[in-house]
């Protein structure tokens, strides 16, 4: 679809139960001309890439179709907080308190028609308990497919069909009075139930706790805001603002959509998104961010951005996508369930048939039942969501936005880092490093600039607090001012300029060096420069560590970049780039065999970003830089950036240990059951606990991954 004008549309799906739900429905929308669908079990949501001729409607009706219901997700809606969306608890609970008497009675208590007791107590369970499997069976079915609720559907309906058969012949033979040693499997029935539900109950749980970073960032948003109209204030719903409303926000009150100050002055905390603790003073002209919450004063905001523009939203929206779209890993595992069903269905037949023509039909049964039950691969459609919703939450918490899963498998194989200078690795604000002015000239200097409005000329204005008289202000084209401070003719040029005016001799620098004349005699030489960030340096020594390879590509001159690589031990410097041109250097490096890794700030970068095997945005960065990106950096924090790397790394084996547990789980169980060494009881307890597995081992792995995330932020690989 790439050559066609598309828009991404993000579904909430209801009713899905397992993988082969999800594949069905994606399935489903895939066939429509013009759209790409990818189905998020955990989430209960489809990411669905659509042409222009496409409408919702028919993406909702097309779910609709498959059995399951489906609304257009709003990025800024809250996700439901619901452990039990099913209604597996009650189900739950009915099942152990009638359950656990079926199975002690037919295990162990053998009394005169116990059966019936077994039945009486039984069926609510094999009704109401198991209705879920039977209605999300009954759906697939509709559809020529075979889900898992497919396996389980059998596996119960085989063990009560045969134990009222057994029953039936019992009491056409015996009466009611149905002798102790007539046998039923009835239990076997309620355990597959009973031990399924709590495992679905338990996946319920985990994904519910896996998604939480998303409940939290979309809880962050403000409910309303307090609009002025007409000199009087009205309280509005978020929703309900339009671009250009004005509306006032007090100390302590969540800042309602990204908006310009128009009045007031303030301190606004921007720790939740931007991970940053020191609030960040904003006053008229400033630019601030919906979900941010103002600390101190009283100001009025003009909306520039509301719904789904604002970049709250867009965290949000990348955060959602990161955990709905799916790896190669997964798409392979998918398509392996896919057929796996209907292979399991032949393979428990034909255990039937082999058991039976040596004469056993009842223990052929049994092992039928088994294997039905314990084949269901829950597990194989856990394993990658339930691992990419854990390191999308690290993620998040760290700072680190990944666009999607797939973006863990770029990051895992790069080779190469290549960096911007400026807004990357330093602060992109320029300051005076060195000089040898004195204090009094140092002030007359400043005070010459204070009128510019040029970089360099607020640096040298910030060097001193002094305010002196300034007259005759002239700004020099080519670069320079002239003023009379306090009295002086003040020269801040070019050193070339000064040294064609007053004769003397300046050395050239690896900074910004501007030079100084006061009345008309030569008096020194002010070094400006961007200044390196506090983490910039063990950013570079751990993307080394790492085994990675650090180019700068910058616009700058040779001298500044250099001074800067060399400082932060950077290998490769590539300076004086154009933006046009830098695309043309990450494919250099891409044909010569490296895999890259883009990270950039600007406008001028977001070509280069897109073009890399892996495009990182700090954060403070232009909207069309985080646009082009796979991973955004929300603190700007250049120790993020191998963090993100090691981060993807981390996913991608989390992501292989759950799918070999998975895939190693079904072929080493089935075979036990197909040569009848595992009952349907044991049977329905071991497909639950290797679901309840998957996902305990991501939960697990958090504790460990965030502490090698933290070591990796603090410089320590």
């Amino acid at each position: 679809m790439s050559g066609t004008r598309t828009r991404d549309v993000e579904l909430d799906i209801t009713g899905m139960t397992c993988s082969s739900c999800a594949n069905r429905i994606e399935k489903k929308l895939n066939k429509l001309d013009g759209v790409q669908a990818t189905v998020n079990l955990p989430l209960n949501s489809a990411l669905v890439e659509v042409g222009p001729d496409v409408p919702n409607d028919l993406l909702l009706a097309t779910v609709e179709k498959a059995g399951y219901s489906a609304t257009v997700h709003n990025p800024v809606d809250p996700v439901p907080d619901n452990p039990d969306p099913r209604g597996f608890r009650p189900r739950l609970l009915v099942g152990f308190i009638l359950g656990i008497p079926v199975v002690v009675i037919s295990m162990f208590v053998h009394f005169p028609g116990w059966q019936w007791v077994v039945l009486a107590l039984a069926l609510p369970i094999i009704t109401w308990g198991g209705w879920p499997y039977y209605v999300a069976a009954y759906k697939a079915a509709r559809g020529g497919l075979g889900t898992m609720d497919t396996l389980i559907t059998l596996g119960v309906w085989a063990a009560c069909g045969y134990s009222f058969y057994r029953l039936i012949r019992a009491v056409s033979t015996q009466g009611f009075a149905i002798s102790p040693h007539e046998y039923v499997w009835f239990e076997s029935a309620v355990a597959i139930i009973v031990f399924i539900t709590l495992g679905r109950l338990i996946e319920e749980g985990a994904k519910n706790r896996a998604t939480r970073a998303l409940k939290e960032l979309l809880e962050l948003g403000a409910s309303s805001a307090n609009v002025i109209r007409d000199g009087r204030e009205w309280k509005v719903p978020v929703e309900k603002l339009s671009v250009g409303d004005e509306f006032r926000v007090r100390p302590g009150e969540t800042i309602a959509t990204d908006g310009e100050v128009i009045s007031g002055e303030s301190a606004v905390d921007e720790s939740a998104l931007t991970g940053e603790p020191t609030p960040v003073d904003v006053g008229p002209g400033s630019t601030v961010t919906g979900a941010t919450i103002n600390t101190t004063g009283s100001m009025v905001v003009r909306a520039t951005r509301v719904g789904e523009d604002t970049a709250f939203a867009h965290i949000a929206k990348l955060v959602s996508r990161a955990q709905t779209s799916k790896p190669a890993m997964q798409r392979l595992a998918d398509k392996i369930s896919g057929i796996f069903v209907p292979v399991v269905i032949v393979i428990a037949l034909l255990t039937l048939m082999v058991w039976g023509v040596k004469g056993d039909w009842t223990g052929g049964l049994y092992a039928m039942i088994a294997v039905l039950v314990v084949a269901c691969p829950c597990a194989l459609g856990l394993a990658t969501p339930i691992a990419v919703v854990t390191v999308s939450q690290l993620g998040s918490e760290n700072g680190i936005v990944v666009s999607g899963p797939e973006v863990m498998e770029h990051a895992r194989k790069v080779t190469t880092v290549v960096l911007d200078k400026t807004g990357t690795l330093t602060r992109g604000h320029m300051q005076v490093v060195s000089h040898d002015l004195g204090e009094r000239e140092l002030t007359l200097a400043a005070n010459a600039e204070r009128n510019s409005e040029h970089p360099i000329a607020r640096a040298l204005a910030e060097a001193s607090t002094e305010e002196l008289d300034v007259t005759d202000f002239t700004s020099i084209p080519g670069g320079g001012v002239r003023a009379t401070v306090d009295g002086h003719s003040v020269l801040v040029a070019r050193p070339q300029l000064v040294s064609e005016e007053t004769g003397a001799q300046i050395l050239p620098s690896d900074t910004t060096r501007v030079a100084v004349a006061i009345d008309g005699n030569y008096a020194g030489v002010v070094d400006v420069a961007d200044t390196i960030k506090d983490s910039s340096a063990h950013a570079i020594a751990s993307l080394h560590k790492l085994g990675l390879k650090t180019v700068m590509l910058t616009g700058d001159a040779p001298g500044p970049a250099n001074a800067v690589a060399n400082e932060l031990g950077i290998d490769t410097v590539i300076a004086d780039v154009r933006p046009e041109h830098k695309l043309d250097h990450i494919d250099q490096l891409q044909k010569s065999g490296e895999h890259v890794a883009m990270v950039g700030d600007g406008v001028n970068d977001a070509a280069a970003l897109a073009q890399a095997n892996l495009g990182v945005a700090m954060g403070e960065g232009t909207d069309a830089a985080i646009a082009a990106s796979d991973v955004t950096l929300t603190r700007s924090d250049p120790a993020a950036i191998p963090a993100a790397i090691r981060l993807a790394r981390m996913g991608v084996a989390l992501i292989k240990v759950n799918l070999f547990w998975a895939f190693s789980y079904n072929l080493v169980m089935i075979p036990f059951a197909m040569f009848g060494k595992l009952d349907p009881m044991l049977a329905g307890q071991a497909m639950a606990m290797s679901s309840i597995l998957v996902v305990l081992m991501s939960l697990v792995s958090v504790v460990p991954m965030s502490r090698v995330l933290e070591r990796t932020m603090q410089g320590n690989t």
